[in-house]
């Protein structure tokens, strides 16, 4: 194996990678995997520091970019937004500029994702979207490095997405196009995904040779599909419109038993958690034989160890 360093860039939508950067992103954390398995922990990023700037609640992002980093000998350190000079109104360039001289790289969650382009735009050191409004991509190279665990080959299935079209069905949009995953997205015509990643989706696929697929109907997008994904109907900061989603979700958009039929009997189901069980997926579901859920939620660990690896040492000095 030998993959090339991205050190430096920063990663906002996955947009900023190429199909082979992606692949080699997964290849070092199938690798880095391996090793743990084995309990072997090697300390690539020694003396290495992120920044961790939290304006989201969150549990999957936090702890596992904490455990990368200390598993990889290096600290990681916890910044909720509220708790620093950003809640007095320093503004987000000043903040990543300040801790540009005292980190080696930031992780931001936040709600607004102009706000994460300000803070790269500011910073010199690189800058990883942990969730934004817009796109998630640390997930979805934990989902792409999961299909492939479980399919062993990503080119060629089929990835259905049912529900919100939210920040994961936009990012999922971008993944899948990049490494040749026909995908096909089905939600209600007033929550599509964001038109934009559709055309970068769209575009991706004329390398690829993916599908895209849009359409308002579950049953259509999982039919012979080789995995199922959904997620929340309710994305944090919609609290106010949870009423109005539900009744337009359900019960339509449930992934539910009746839905898995459509799909091939080897079907696997993700889900980026958390989950509202008996809305946008059903508990019988999420435990049950096709859930390949909490081997997605650990790979988060695995690709945050290989991205941060990746940006963060020079080729030279990269072991693979």
């Amino acid at each position: 194996m030998k993959v090339k360093s991205i050190r430096g860039r920063d990663v906002l939508s996955l947009e900023e990678l190429s199909p082979l950067e992606i692949e080699g992103v997964l290849e070092v954390a199938e690798s880095l995997k391996e090793e743990v398995k084995r309990g072997v922990y090697r300390e690539l990023l020694a003396n290495r520091t992120l920044a961790m700037l939290f304006e989201k609640p969150s549990t999957r992002t936090r702890v596992s970019f904490e455990a990368a980093m200390c598993q990889l000998g290096g600290h990681a350190i916890d910044l909720p937004a509220g708790k620093t000079q950003l809640a007095r109104g320093e503004t987000i360039e000043d903040t990543g500029r300040t801790l540009s001289r005292y980190v080696d790289a930031i992780m931001a969650r936040v709600y607004d994702h102009n706000d994460l382009v300000r803070l790269s735009d500011a910073a010199t050191v690189s800058v990883i979207n942990g969730l934004s409004n817009l796109f998630h991509p640390c997930q979805v190279l934990g989902d792409l490095l999961t299909l492939k665990e479980v399919k062993k080959s990503l080119k060629g299935l089929k990835l259905a997405y049912v529900g919100d079209g939210n920040n994961v069905a936009n990012t999922l949009l971008l993944g899948a196009s990049k490494v040749g995953i026909n995908i096909s997205v089905a939600t209600p015509s007033r929550y599509r995904p964001l038109q934009k990643a559709i055309e970068m989706a769209t575009l991706n696929a004329k390398e690829t040779g993916a599908k895209i697929e849009l359409t308002e109907d579950p049953r259509k997008a999982v039919r012979e599909a080789d995995a199922v994904y959904t997620d929340t109907f309710v994305s944090a900061g919609s609290e106010k419109e949870r009423e109005e989603r539900l009744k337009v979700f359900l019960p339509r958009y449930q992934v539910n038993a009746e839905l898995m039929k459509e799909a091939k009997p080897d079907a696997v189901v993700l889900h980026c958690l958390p989950a509202y069980r008996g809305e946008e997926i059903t508990g019988a579901v999420i435990d049950g034989p096709q859930s390949i859920i909490w081997d997605q939620a650990e790979n988060r660990l695995h690709a945050q160890k290989a991205l941060l690896v990746l940006l963060l040492l020079d080729e030279k000095d990269l072991p693979w």
